[in-house]
């Protein structure tokens, strides 16, 4: 029999098993999951506009890390097309707050493969799968108060720590949307009943908990939301109401319309119809609750309320 032996070197043996080591270890850190309070400390929120990040900026404050995708006026976010560094943010967060009943639908491409904890603000409302479904709930106090709730909850889970902050930063929150709501009866009290045209959507539910009845036509406000032409018929029928002050005001949507939605507001002007325009992302330096407030208070004046 022959034996073949060979000496190994001592000092590349002990590299060789550190090599492997390492190797290992890397291989298991990319299995592993994402802990929370990765990096800096804080939990890693993403919002897909400045409204939901301005609301879990309220309620986290500095225990958490705030990435809104669409955060300013110049953004359509009817329109926004994903980026690849969304995707690469989406895919660290911890949390992601999304409005849901279509309004953001790139964000289903976007969650695949994340980890993340997922609030949908339109699954807070009990009308969500209607047909005519109004997905710009953030103008609806009562479901942004559930919303707000569901926030200081998954925020609680990821970070008990800071269950306190948290449960103070929601109170504060859902206490100025209980204002909101006593500013829109009040409106509702002067001025309920009276019509009102909206170009869109978007302020629907300020009108409607104002008590406000919608003049316009059916098929004027879909139409501009999803960048269609409003037929010439239900044209002339828009402007018949505006000329015939069956509205004492226009509530126009600041960041969607065309031709026919300035017509619209013309119109208004040349009648002598108050005009009140809303926008769906925050101004920079701006609060929700901020937001809010002069919304509704655009509403009041305009109604005469």
């Amino acid at each position: 029999m022959i034996l073949i032996c060979c000496t190994v070197d001592p000092v590349k043996k002990s590299l060789a098993v550190i090599a492997l080591a390492v190797v290992a270890a890397l291989a298991l850190a990319g299995c592993a999951p994402r802990s929370a309070q990765a990096d800096d400390g804080r939990l890693s929120v993403v919002a897909t506009t400045n409204v939901y990040g301005s609301i879990a900026e309220l309620i986290g404050g500095d225990r958490i890390r705030v990435t809104s995708i669409i955060d300013s006026l110049a953004k359509d976010p009817h329109e926004y097309q994903a980026s690849a560094r969304d995707r690469l943010t989406v895919r660290n967060a911890d949390l992601v707050i999304e409005n849901g009943g279509g309004y953001d639908p790139y964000m289903q491409d976007l969650l695949d493969g994340s980890r993340a904890k997922v609030i949908t603000a339109a699954d807070s409302r009990p009308d969500r799968h209607a047909q005519d479904f109004n997905e710009h709930v953030w103008f609806d106090p009562a479901t942004m108060i559930t919303v707000v709730r569901e926030v200081q909850d998954q925020l609680t889970v990821l970070d008990p720590k800071g269950e306190a902050q948290y449960r103070q930063g929601a109170l504060d929150l859902s206490m100025q949307l209980q204002d909101a709501e006593t500013q829109l009866a009040a409106i509702k009290a002067k001025a309920g009943g009276e019509g009102v045209f909206i170009t869109e959507p978007v302020p629907g539910y300020l009108a409607a908990a104002a008590g406000l009845v919608d003049k316009a036509p059916a098929g004027f406000a879909s139409a501009v939301e999803e960048g269609h032409d409003v037929a010439p018929s239900t044209l002339l029928d828009a402007v018949r109401v505006v000329q015939s002050h069956e509205v004492v005001a226009v509530l126009a949507n600041a960041q969607a319309g065309g031709s026919e939605t300035q017509r619209i507001e013309q119109e208004a002007k040349t009648a002598g119809v108050q005009v009140a325009t809303f926008t769906e992302i925050l101004p920079k330096d701006t609060t929700y609750p901020e937001w809010m407030r002069a919304a509704i208070g655009s509403l009041a004046r305009a109604v005469g309320a």
